[in-house]
């Protein structure tokens, strides 16, 4: 399947080149029509892989890449279940999720992340997938599950443990602070730093780029620098489905569910 178009994102391959562009009111967050438009995604990855080279993920909507998950489902899926349920529901959300993330991390071909504005929580452990990300100068990276009593789920710790540095790690989940796209940059999480509005250009131009070269060995190379930690993943949904069974944490979820603010998942 050479091109798609659902309720929350769309694809295109055309010349070796796939471009996948999220687009979902009102922040591209990741709830259920999310992943079961990404699980369509990730279920076509082996019919597209033989004449694929690069993959570019962007965003449609004017604010950034991706809130992360969408906490207002999450909360309203949960809060008239028992304990039991809630914990059987959300483990089986974030093993879906998994999956489809690890089918994108996978990927034989190079994948890039083109992105702007926010990207946050699970929108960020999406771009962690890529094996390229490029920012925008105006883009902002954070975790900022703390404040909701959680960790991040999705996968975007061990994945950002694989690419940098733990101190960066450490202070980027336990502060919930967001980072510009410069400081990305200079700690290697951001690959290229392009102009405002400019980081889907600089990503197909990348992704021109990688056409040229073979593909068995494009594949091999990023098998082998770009290992998933498949344990690590394992135990960070352990964690969540622990964390997630607290009163505190469908606390946090009713405030921010209630909350007035127009941007309720900045830090």
């Amino acid at each position: 399947m050479k091109h798609f178009a659902g309720k929350t994102l769309r694809w295109e391959w055309r010349d070796g080149i796939i471009e996948l562009a999220l687009d979902h009111e009102p922040a591209n967050e990741i709830g259920t029509e999310a992943l079961a438009d990404l699980e369509k995604f990730a279920a076509a990855i082996p019919a597209l892989a033989p004449d694929t080279a690069a993959c570019i993920i962007s965003s449609g909507r004017q604010q950034g890449f991706s809130a992360g998950a969408d906490l207002r489902e999450l909360y309203r899926s949960a809060e008239t279940l028992s304990e039991k349920e809630r914990l059987a529901g959300i483990r089986q959300f974030l093993e879906r999720v998994h999956a489809v993330l690890n089918a994108i991390d996978s990927a034989p071909f190079v994948t890039i992340a083109a992105v702007h504005g926010v990207c946050f929580g699970g929108g960020f452990e999406l771009a962690l997938t890529c094996d390229i990300i490029i920012a925008d100068k105006m883009a902002r990276f954070a975790f900022p599950e703390l404040r909701l009593g959680l960790i991040p789920g999705f996968g975007g710790i061990p994945r950002l443990k694989r690419d940098l540095g733990n101190a960066f790690v450490r202070d980027l989940l336990l502060t919930g602070r967001s980072v510009n796209a410069a400081r990305a940059q200079a700690v290697g999480l951001v690959a290229q730093l392009a102009a405002e509005g400019e980081a889907l250009k600089i990503a197909r131009s990348t992704a021109a780029q990688i056409t040229k070269f073979d593909a068995v060995t494009r594949a091999a190379a990023k098998k082998f620098i770009k290992p998933i930690p498949h344990d690590e993943l394992r135990r960070e949904i352990d964690l969540f489905c622990e964390l997630f069974t607290r009163p505190a944490v469908m606390a946090a979820l009713k405030k921010f569910v209630e909350s007035t603010d127009a941007m309720p998942y900045l830090p």
